[in-house]
């Protein structure tokens, strides 16, 4: 069959992701004796022209859309990029008599919001190289494919879902030909990084997160050597900076310090980093190996230094845990982004004043801390039965596509910017949702490409924002 893939993915702050799972579902249908295309929207001019012009050129057999967001998880600046689906639909049952299938992390947190949204005939829930060529295969055979494990659709009205289990990493398939179906360069020209992933499932339960939803609660691990053997690869290829986009990298602990260790021993020339490092799995060991293995950046996800806040969100450590992991990084070189979540569960202004205090105790001012307010609200999740209890959440799931944010009752909204803004203006290298949102940012990335700078970006925000002030503009 003829397969187009359409990458709807707009969004490119702070930099671009490169549709990594968009890719490997190209490849996999490919494999299966299909003809594939794929169309990334990511730089086009205009989005609905591109799509009509590759259906008339192509005329696609199925068009699948990879959805990789609902929304950009903004409480102060909420953008819907679930809207920018209904005129590519448009625009496809205008041209095509294809089958249209929904793929991508976002349908698997949606399904049924998003299959009533577009009117498309399928999604995707389980793992897209996995479950689409199947999918195509029984369309090929004019089946009603619902059977197959990992789908979903609607019946007479009906939502119906078959979830079924789905295996991975059984092909040893870690990343896709990239040249081969996107503008790498363009990408890479705005420090975007390559994504490798060594592992799916969660074993956390934090209140308002989909990861469990997306890929499991079950681990499903890659071979250490194989990721290992994948860098090698990417190296061999010219990528040099590369990025493990697992939810949570170092858990467990033993998988990653294994992968770390072995990039250690091979020595590729690449610069590695992760922005999903938990404070459960810091220690110096770990570190050490992952200094010796080409780290240029790390992000620890502690949402919070209140141990109230952090028991309301079910993290899974406490505030000493955060506070060991401090200790920890100020011991080594690794440059290291803490990403906080204010306003969550059983925030008050003393639980974000004991947060603000965490970080000017402990953070380095070569490290930056990112604070976000509000939490996205998904269904299906506890947060959202909180939110419901607590009455901060009104709506009905199915019009929880519409960005809804929980932000604690005991907590006032315009103290709690006031006081971000405050310190925000007393530390350089502190930023938040409006620092990387800025509608320059994408040009700023391209400057720093072509003048030597590597990802990642954030690593300069005291420079950034010194320069920027002289400029008049305090962000």
């Amino acid at each position: 069959m003829k397969i187009l893939i359409v990458v709807t993915n707009r969004y490119c702050g702070p930099m671009p992701v490169v549709p990594i799972g968009a890719c490997l579902v190209a490849e996999a249908a490919e494999r299966d004796g299909h003809a594939v295309r794929v169309l990334d929207l990511m730089f086009a001019i205009n989005p609905v022209h591109a799509l009509e012009s590759e259906l008339g050129n192509f005329k696609p057999d199925i068009v699948g859309l990879s959805i990789r967001n609902i929304d950009n998880n903004d409480m102060q600046n909420p953008v819907a990029f679930f809207q920018d689906l209904k005129p590519l639909v448009k625009t496809i049952r205008n041209n095509v008599r294809s089958t249209l299938v929904l793929g991508g992390a976002a349908v698997a947190v949606m399904p049924e919001e998003l299959l009533r949204y577009t009117g498309a005939d399928w999604a995707i829930l389980g793992d897209g190289e996995v479950v689409f060529p199947e999918l195509a295969a029984s369309l090929s055979k004019g089946e009603f494919p619902n059977r197959i494990p990992g789908i979903a659709w609607c019946e007479n009205g009906i939502f119906r879902k078959n979830a079924g289990y789905v295996s991975r990493f059984s092909d040893g398939c870690l990343v896709p030909d990239f040249y081969r179906w996107i503008d790498m360069h363009a990408y890479l020209s705005r420090l975007s990084t390559v994504p490798i992933q060594t592992k799916l499932g969660c074993h956390f339960k934090c209140v308002y997160c989909t990861y469990r939803k997306i890929e499991g609660y079950d681990y499903r691990f890659c071979d250490p050597a194989m990721v290992v053997d994948t860098i090698e690869h990417l190296a061999d290829m010219g990528f040099r900076d590369i990025e493990f986009v697992d939810n949570v990298f170092n858990s467990p602990y033993e998988h990653a310090f294994a992968i770390c260790e072995g990039v250690a021993r091979a020595q590729p020339d690449v610069r590695l980093q992760s922005l999903e490092l938990n404070p459960l799995f810091i220690d110096d060991e770990l570190l050490t190996v992952m200094e010796k293995s080409g780290f240029v950046g790390m992000g620890i996800t502690a949402e919070s230094a209140s141990g109230i806040v952090l028991e309301g969100l079910q993290k899974g450590f406490t505030s000493e845990h955060v506070r060991i992991a401090a200790r920890v990084v100020q011991r080594h070189k690794i440059p290291c982004l803490w990403i906080f979540m204010l306003g969550g569960p059983c925030e008050t202004k003393d639980t974000v004043q004991e947060t603000l205090h965490f970080a000017e105790q402990f953070i380095r001012p070569k490290d930056v801390a990112f604070f976000n307010i509000g939490i996205r609200i998904y269904p299906g999740t506890e947060l959202e039965q909180r939110a419901r209890e607590e009455g901060v959440l009104a709506s009905p799931p199915q019009e929880m596509l519409e960005p809804v944010f929980y932000l604690s009752p005991n907590l006032d909204l315009d103290w709690l910017l006031s006081a971000i803004r405050n310190v925000l203006k007393a530390h350089l290298n502190y930023i938040d949702s409006n620092t990387i949102g800025l509608s320059f940012l994408p040009a700023l990335n391209r400057l720093g490409y072509r003048a030597g700078v590597r990802s990642p970006l954030w690593r300069y925000t005291r420079f950034i924002r010194r320069g920027l002030r002289l400029f008049g503009m305090d962000v």
